[in-house]
């Protein structure tokens, strides 16, 4: 029998585009979802998508049973709101501060998202920049933080992993080197959002262990972070989607950092009091969902 699970991996499978990140989407293991597929093509005695198609190309039967879950899930998803807000109540606020600066690129349609499915809660970015955007959970000054550090007294949900390229000139004289090293780093210029070092992945992690001198400098926006390394000012460290669009028309260039790579993990974290109001729980999955979708090199953590 056809049921609402099955809809919501056809489903999950088109947006995350492979096996892989809609098992992450789903909270499954690779071979769950893979046999609930299989169960699927069994019966109906038909393939639902091409195994070797980048990116994932549906049949026949995978495109009609993809009609059908875009007719009932958005309804079914509606119905489930509505009844949160009659039995819960669940109106009020949710203001969002940000430690990951270059989240605002994806953030904002996520935000449009949210607005749509929940237009009782009003959701709004807590301006300016936050060495230590917990502090405002703890004060009140926001409900909820996005950002790659959390602490055991909020409750935490996780987002995904991803890497941070070293970003760098035209013809600099790194990128000969098809990943750095810490050593690479030394009388370099680094160039970074105006935040303590201790929340700037490579120099808490890279850096500073192997006790390399460098130079550092500020801007506020990531434009013109990439404006100045373009410009041979200097070096940045940011997230890979933040440069993808500069990288491909070959504004500036992009290395990695080690042979396993600099990686950061992202969270959600809001104050206990808040962790199963079905508005938070959602917009933790509009994020999870629509970055997935969106977002290159990113993994989905669990």
């Amino acid at each position: 029998m056809l049921e609402i699970r099955h809809l919501r991996t056809l489903n999950a499978l088109r947006s995350a585009g492979s096996l892989v990140r809609a098992a992450q989407l789903l909270n499954l293991t690779q071979s769950a979802l893979s046999h609930q597929i299989k169960l699927l093509e069994e019966r109906y005695g038909s393939p639902l998508f091409e195994r070797k198609s980048v990116p994932i190309g549906f049949t026949a039967t995978g495109a009609r049973l993809l009609q059908l879950a875009d007719l009932l899930l958005p309804e079914i998803e509606q119905a489930e709101r509505d009844v949160t807000r009659l039995s819960q109540g669940d109106q009020g606020q949710l203001r969002v501060a940000l430690e990951c600066h270059t989240c605002f690129d994806w953030l904002m349609p996520v935000m449009d998202a949210f607005r749509q499915r929940w237009p009782d809660v009003e959701i709004d970015l807590v301006s300016g920049f936050h060495s230590e955007p917990a502090e405002l959970l703890r004060n009140g000054g926001a409900d909820l933080v996005i950002g790659s550090d959390y602490s055991a007294e909020f409750a935490t949900f996780p987002l995904f992993r991803f890497e941070i390229l070293v970003v760098m000139a035209q013809k600099h004289r790194l990128l000969a080197q098809r990943r750095l090293v810490a050593t690479d780093f030394a009388g370099e210029t680094l160039i970074t959002y105006p935040v303590p070092e201790s929340r700037i992945d490579l120099i808490r992690e890279v850096l500073r262990p192997a006790g390399i001198a460098f130079e550092r400098r500020t801007a506020e926006l990531t434009v013109a972070i990439l404006q100045l390394v373009a410009s041979r000012r200097g070096m940045a460290a940011l997230p890979n989607w933040a440069i993808k669009n500069y990288v491909d028309y070959d504004y500036v260039s992009a290395r990695p950092v080690g042979e396993q790579g600099l990686w950061s993990d992202l969270f959600v974290s809001v104050p206990e009091a808040l962790k199963q109001k079905a508005f938070v729980l959602d917009f933790v999955n509009v994020i999870r969902e629509q970055c997935a979708a969106s977002l290159d090199g990113i993994k989905l953590l669990s």
